[in-house]
Parts: C-alpha cells; structure tokens; sequence
C-alpha cells in the first residue's frame, strides 16, 4: 500500500534508519500505546527499546559516541514516533534539546563529560524555562541565581517540565542580573546545567520535583514543576561557562525544537488519517462502506492533502538547519502548520469514526486528547505568526 508523507533524496542510512524505526513502532508501541496511555504509565520497556537503537544520541557527534545523523533524520524518526504514540517522541525531544545546546554551546569539558552517557542514554535530559506566571513571555522569569564565590545559588519555580522526574540532567534558565535601564531582559539570563536524582520529591538539596501534572492527554511522559529554594550549582556548570548568554542558548534550543513539534504533529496526523482511511472501508451505511460516499471522500481527500502539506513544511524547515541557513521562519511556518492541521485532521478521523469515535475502545478517541498539546508546546500559534510576521516584513520591507 502507497503511504503520504514519503521524503525524496534520503542516503540509504537515512532510509535503513527509518525502516528500523517504523518496524519498532509498529511491534512495539502501536500494541500497547493505548492501555498504557490509559494507565498514564510510564513506557518503561519502550524506552530501553529506543536506547538499544541508538535513538538517544542520534545527532550526537560520532566522537562522543552518538550516530552522528542530521536534523531531518531525527525530525523522520520523530515523525514515526509520534505516529506511534506521541508521548514517546516527548520523552526523547527534551533530551535531545539539551544535547543539541550543549553541542552547540557547551564548554569543551562539558561535551566530554556529559555527550558520551547522553549517547547511551546514561543521562537523560530535560530543559526549563517557563514559569507559573509567565507563559510565553520568557524575558519576564523571575528565578534568580546568585554567585556565592565559586558557586551559584539559585531560587525560583519553574512550570511544565517535560521529564521531569525521569530526567537525570536538567537545563535551567535563570536570571543572573538586575534589571537595568535600557538593557534588555534577555540579556541577563543564564542556562544552568543541574544533575539531580530521578524520581520526585528533593531530587537532590534544593531542588524539588512535586509530581506529575495531571494533562487531559500526553501521558506516560511526565510533565512536572521544578522548585529551586537554595540549590547550589558549580561555576563549571554555566553552559558554555558564560553568562548572560542562557537566552540566546535556549531560544537555538527551542528552534530545532519546533522542528521537532511539526513532526510529531506530522506523526499524529498521518496515524488519524490511517485510521479514518481504514475505517471507512469498513463501516456500511445505506448499504455501502462510508468511502464510497462523496461526503467522507471529500474529507479525506482534505485530510490527505493536509498530511502531505505539513510533512512537506517539516522537511523544508529540517534542511534549511542542517544546511547551517537560519530557520527561525521556516521552523515557525512548520510547527504552526503542522500542528494546526494535526488537529484539524485529527478532528476529521474522529468525526469519521462517529459514535465509536468517542469510545476508549477506539485509538482515535487517545488523539483526540493528545493534539491539543501541540498547539501550545514550543510556543502557541499566536507566538508563531509573531515570529513568522516578523521575519517576513524583515525580507519584505519597502524603502521610505
């Protein structure tokens, strides 16, 4: 059977790579997704599944014990992950955010040191920025973090955490300075790298993961606060040993990031489209399948194009990357699309599948309640046409 979304001028590696991947999804996740998703438990067995793969340090540098593969072979892995359960590709993204900035930015002594158990999976990572009161605004976050010879200590409550209580190496983003007068907010903040403890509760002294945030969909992943009242952290664990420089950091992080979002919802959206296809072929009404009428023909013709669509938007917004070209527009002009139509064509599945659809019985019912998330993670549609506004009137401005 033909499939949507197919990549054109993919190395065989790329392709082996994403064959192995869709084979793992397809025997392992796929079968128990739902009754875990149900239980909210974490996929245990899943993720040392992923490990053995090598999923964990897929864009680590061969040098430090990864696979060295580009930003699109991650953003397909992605994508057939999410396809899976979208769950499982939160838990590998923060991860792979935090290993992605200290690429990017970390001190020589820091790649060595926390790349190769990255790699392996050894060090799970997870990145804060967002607070309780600030949502979107990450210029206005209070935490502080204070010198203390050669220490900081750092103060502060942090909000929505993606793993949370699994991960063993958190990025955090505090301020570092005063506000002054005519001096941006963004630059007096600083990426901190804490190593702490799995599990909840004081993970290690001052530092407190309270619990899982109870979500209407995304579960298994834990999504938690982060309360800092004390915490001690060496000066060698500045990212990239300076500071002041943590927003510049975090908002590189976040770019690749959206990457990430536009393929996960690519992934949703190509599994509701599966399931709305199948099941029109075989619930009969008025004495033939649903298919064969022009009604449910229409919308899946629209959902089809809408996977094609963002799967295309996904793709061009990797490569722009991993060519070295700035993305910050074509990752925006993805993550809103393909998150948007996600929805859009999750919505269309549901309506397809009827009453049943509205059944736990029914895998739809569980994407129906995981889209939504998509919408908001690694910035709203709204901080997205900001963005993408932004950079067009910069390549369209008019002299005079």
């Amino acid at each position: 059977m033909g499939r949507l979304a197919q990549t054109e001028g993919l190395t065989d590696i790329q392709r082996e790579i994403l064959a192995t991947v869709r084979e793992f999804v397809d025997k392992e996740i796929l079968p128990v997704a739902n009754e875990l998703e149900h239980r909210d438990e974490y996929p245990t067995r899943i993720v040392e599944g992923l490990k053995e793969l090598g999923l964990f340090g897929l864009m680590i540098p061969e040098e430090y014990g990864g696979l060295g593969e580009s930003l699109l072979t991650y953003a397909l892995c992605v994508e057939e992950i999410a396809r899976g359960w979208m769950s499982v590709s939160g838990i590998i993204n923060t991860h792979f955010i935090v290993a992605y900035m200290l690429k990017q930015h970390g001190t020589q002594e820091q790649k060595d040191y926390f790349l190769p158990k990255m790699a392996l999976g050894e060090i799970r990572g997870a990145f804060s920025m967002s607070e309780p009161a600030l949502g979107s605004d990450v210029s206005a976050i209070t935490s502080k973090a204070v010198p203390d010879g050669d220490e900081y200590v750092l103060t502060g409550q942090k909000m929505w955490l993606t793993n949370g209580g699994t991960s063993t190496l958190v990025a955090v983003l505090c301020r570092t300075g005063e506000q002054r007068e005519g001096v941006p907010p963004h630059k007096s903040m600083t990426t901190f790298l804490v190593e702490k403890e799995p599990g909840f509760g004081e993970v290690r002294p001052g530092l407190t993961i309270p619990g899982k945030i109870e979500k209407m969909g995304y579960k298994g992943v834990d999504t938690t606060e982060l309360i800092m009242d004390g915490l001690r952290i060496p000066a060698d664990r500045v990212l990239g040993g300076e500071t002041n420089r943590g927003f510049y950091q975090m908002m590189d992080g976040v770019e690749v990031g959206r990457v990430n979002v536009a393929a996960r919802g690519c992934g949703v959206a190509q599994r509701a489209f599966e399931l709305g296809v199948a099941y029109a072929q075989q619930r009969h009404t008025f004495g033939k399948p649903i298919a064969q009428h022009q009604a449910i023909q229409f919308k899946l013709a629209e959902m089809g194009t809408k996977v094609e669509a963002a799967h295309a938007m996904m793709v061009n917004a990797a490569r722009k990357k991993d060519a070295g070209a700035r993305n910050d527009l074509e990752a925006g002009m993805a993550k809103y699309l393909a998150s948007e139509y996600c929805k859009e064509v999750v919505e269309d599945a549901f309506r397809i599948h009827g009453g049943y659809g509205f059944s736990k019985e029914y895998e739809i019912e569980r994407l129906y309640r995981e889209a939504p998330m998509l919408l908001i993670g690694e910035g709203t549609a709204e901080i997205q046409k900001m963005i993408i506004g932004r950079r067009l009137l910069e390549d369209y401005r008019t002299q005079g």
